[in-house]
């Protein structure tokens, strides 16, 4: 391999084919974690948007600020807890990625959600 960089396309990490599960074509969006620009699949966990993006560390814990990740994937724990569009403590793994949205780890508890009033 070269010394250059790989494209986020040639070194995502999806399952593209398998024998007995199908995956529906769904479209392509961009959405911004901490900021820089990704893409997913509609609809898909954000979880797993960014798991195919590379991105393993999804929250820090509270007391210690140990990194937390894609855990239990069903939505039991806490380990994958983001902001999302400036509401915290949203579980990546059961919550479907949209186009355009802005998600940011999320660090202990997360920041507080600020009225609309």
């Amino acid at each position: 391999m070269g010394g250059g960089h790989q494209s986020l396309e040639s070194s995502e990490i999806r399952i593209k084919e398998h024998p007995i599960l199908d995956f529906p074509e769904r479209e392509k969006v961009k959405f911004y974690w901490e900021g820089k620009e990704l893409w997913g699949y509609e609809g898909e966990p954000i979880a797993s948007a960014l798991h195919a993006a590379g991105i393993k560390v999804l929250h820090e814990s509270m007391k210690e600020g140990h990194p937390r990740g894609f855990f239990c994937a069903i939505g039991n724990c806490s380990s994958c807890l983001v902001v999302v569009d400036g509401v915290p403590n949203v579980r990546a793994c059961t919550e479907k990625l949209r186009a355009g949205i802005h998600v940011e780890m999320q660090k202990g508890v997360g920041p507080a959600l600020i009225s609309k009033e």
